[in-house]
């Protein structure tokens, strides 16, 4: 890893200042997004949460990883976007590709650590709730959640063979109503009640 003082490269001779610039670079992601900030926040949240109910070793692993996972790609997303500013400072369609890709892996990584920390915690927080959904096999919420990913899937997928709209507005076909319909649909056939939804 290099660092740079006073207009020179500088490569760190001792193992410790290479864990000082990885250290700086994180300091300096929490310190200009704010999204870097939530998430810190959000894993102090999920880490307390997991100690007080006092998870599975597998559990708080899992739990661990997801957190890991989204704080790396919220670095990962930091880092594009400095390489991407200092090589095109002006507007440049690639530019704005680039970092919509890598501010797209943040929301993947979010999203799946949502789920997991739903899956993982739920039980807890609803622990009779969880019991009643484990008579049943295979829970009635889970297909809910896939359900309503695999639309969300569908609809980037045609939206990005379309080319109309944007992700959230407009275009065809209409990602809101999608999402909506498929969690109106789960829920009416999990009740045996289309009134209900």
């Amino acid at each position: 890893m290099q660092n740079f003082e006073k207009g020179r490269v500088v490569k760190p001779d001792r193992f410790i200042d290479s864990v000082n610039c990885a250290i700086e670079g994180i300091i300096h992601a929490a310190r200009t997004e704010k999204h870097m900030r939530n998430h810190f926040i959000s894993a102090v949240v999920v880490l307390l949460a997991a100690l007080f109910m006092r998870v599975t070793v597998i559990e708080f692993a899992l739990l661990a990883l997801s957190i890991l996972f989204v704080l790396f790609a919220e670095l990962f997303n930091t880092a594009v976007e400095a390489v991407v500013d200092l090589v095109s400072p002006d507007y440049h369609p690639l530019a704005k590709i680039a970092k919509d890709t890598a501010a797209g892996g943040v929301l993947i990584a979010a999203i799946g650590a949502a789920i997991m920390g739903y899956i993982v915690l739920s039980k807890y927080f609803f622990p009779l709730y969880g019991k009643v959904l484990a008579m049943f096999g295979t829970p009635a919420d889970m297909g809910t959640v896939v359900s309503v990913l695999v639309v969300i899937i569908v609809v980037i997928m045609i939206k990005s063979i379309t080319g109309k709209g944007t992700p959230l507005e407009g275009g065809t076909p209409s990602g809101h109503a999608a999402v909506a319909f498929s969690i109106a649909t789960t829920v009416s056939l999990n009740t045996g009640d289309p009134l209900i939804s």
